[in-house]
């Protein structure tokens, strides 16, 4: 019970870092869905207050004005509709910018209350540092679709999205060793727990689950190396079947394996849908072993999540691709992917740890 641990307080700084990741992660999906990500065309717009004024509003939009995407692609916008795509840049920085002040600011009420020891401070620093990171990674970002393409780069947008779930689960993990103090939640276990015997196939499906989430941010994006403006994940929208072929021969129309897998629009969205099997198929593994161990509270938890979480993700999935991503579904389907990753880290966790 976090009530009575004695580190409940630093526990609960970190849980809520982790609710606040997660909400950048939802934010960034909606403002990715609607391509409001390169609305903010600087780094330095980093004050608190949106502007105000009309005269503040023309001049955020005259910045706008000169950037390619308006140039090229949003060229009959107007200042109504700009403000509408500026709200959700806006409110992903100052949520960002939030998330800093609640790390920094706890920590300093933490310290000054002595709750933190020094066993804490190497993590506690990496911590930061991620953070930190996590910004610069995200102009990154941002200043590859301020360039000659109005696009963000995929491979970008993949690395952004995994740098915010690193910073999660290195975070969440902290969480979980400090709710469980008398375990050494890293070393591998040489007990005969059956709960053990599933580490390995865990972390087999973390994994993958991690490829299958960079190629899904690969889906959500443009692709460099098409002429046009491209989303993966808004060609061959039907199921099983990309159209009528259960692989097009566009998957394969590059020169190069390589090509074809990374930087070819069809060839992600064949990987995107082949990876979801290939989930389902290790998670049936992972839940036919689990049915024949004695697993505790923790491992029972974390296997009936994953089996459940799945299930709704694979279908989110569909449904997002058949009605073309809209937004909701967009925000669902990643929502999805951020509580399977959370599911895993911790049935890895709690497969790994000493009893």
């Amino acid at each position: 019970m976090i009530s009575q641990n004695s580190n409940k307080a630093v526990i609960y700084w970190l849980l809520t870092g982790c609710a606040l990741v997660y909400l950048m992660v939802v934010i960034g999906c909606i403002t990715r869905l609607t391509h409001s990500g390169l609305s903010i065309t600087d780094w330095s717009f980093m004050g608190s207050m949106p502007p105000l004024s009309e005269e503040a509003w023309l001049e955020r939009f005259a910045k706008y004005q000169q950037s390619p995407e308006f140039i090229k692609v949003n060229y009959s916008m107007q200042l109504p509709e700009f403000k509408h795509i500026f709200f959700w840049e806006y409110f992903h920085r100052m949520v960002g910018r939030t998330m800093m002040y609640v790390f920094a600011i706890g920590l300093i009420i933490l310290i000054i209350r002595k709750k933190i020891n020094k066993q804490m401070l190497p993590s506690l620093i990496l911590l930061f540092f991620m953070g930190a990171m996590q910004a610069v990674i995200g102009w990154w970002m941002v200043y590859s679709g301020l360039q000659a393409k109005p696009a963000v780069s995929h491979f970008r947008l993949a690395t952004h999205l995994m740098s915010a779930f690193t910073l999660f689960a290195f975070t969440f993990w902290f969480a979980l060793q400090l709710l469980n103090p008398h375990e050494d939640a890293s070393a591998i276990s040489t007990t005969t727990n059956d709960g053990s015997k599933l580490k390995w196939w865990s972390v087999s499906f973390f994994v993958l689950l991690i490829i299958q989430i960079i190629y899904g941010a690969f889906t959500a994006g443009y692709v460099e190396g098409d002429a046009a403006k491209i989303r993966p994940g808004q060609i061959f929208n039907t199921w099983p079947k990309m159209g009528n072929e259960w692989m097009p021969e566009q998957v394969m129309m590059k020169d190069s394996m390589f090509a074809n897998l990374m930087e070819n629009a069809s060839g992600i969205q064949f990987m995107h849908r082949m990876l979801a099997v290939l989930v389902c198929v290790v998670l049936c593994v992972i839940w036919y072993k689990s049915s024949k161990l004695k697993l505790n509270t923790s491992q029972y938890r974390g296997v009936t999540f994953l089996i459940y979480g799945v299930t709704l993700q694979f279908i989110l999935g569909v449904l997002t691709l058949l009605y073309h991503v809209p937004v909701v579904l967009g925000v669902l389907h990643q929502t999805g992917a951020f509580f399977l990753f959370a599911t895993s880290v911790y049935l890895i966790f709690h497969t790994f740890k000493k009893n």
